[in-house]
């Protein structure tokens, strides 16, 4: 299973709008539509898993808020200093969401 989060980039936006004039146009059925952007989440995620290998640490000032609801955290922080090797960003306000993908492949081998 995947989640649909990555539909709001700018390369899922992009996905989304072909698509849409391709069922406009009536080349293309709604059920394939949804079939491409289910295959694009899969991809995507497991694009992301296996070939970013770019580690990242950051540190923030304070922790506003955070939710755990369906295997997913929401962190919101403010004052976060973001460090890459020898490089360093800072910005006012990030929000992180985190999915416990384990769980998530577990789950979907179990299914089928």
């Amino acid at each position: 299973m995947s989640f649909p989060m990555y539909r709001t980039t700018t390369l899922g936006q992009t996905l989304q709008e072909a698509l849409d004039e391709l069922m406009q146009m009536q080349m293309l059925t709604p059920t394939l539509a949804l079939s491409i952007l289910n295959h694009f989440d899969k991809a995507i995620n497991q694009g992301l898993s296996s070939r970013v290998k770019t580690k990242l640490t950051f540190r923030a000032e304070k922790l506003n808020t955070y939710r755990f609801c369906d295997n997913v955290w929401t962190f919101m922080l403010r004052g976060v200093e973001f460090r890459e090797h020898a490089e360093m960003s800072q910005v006012d306000r990030v929000k992180i969401v985190a999915i416990d993908g384990k769980n998530l492949v577990a789950k979907a081998d179990a299914d089928t």
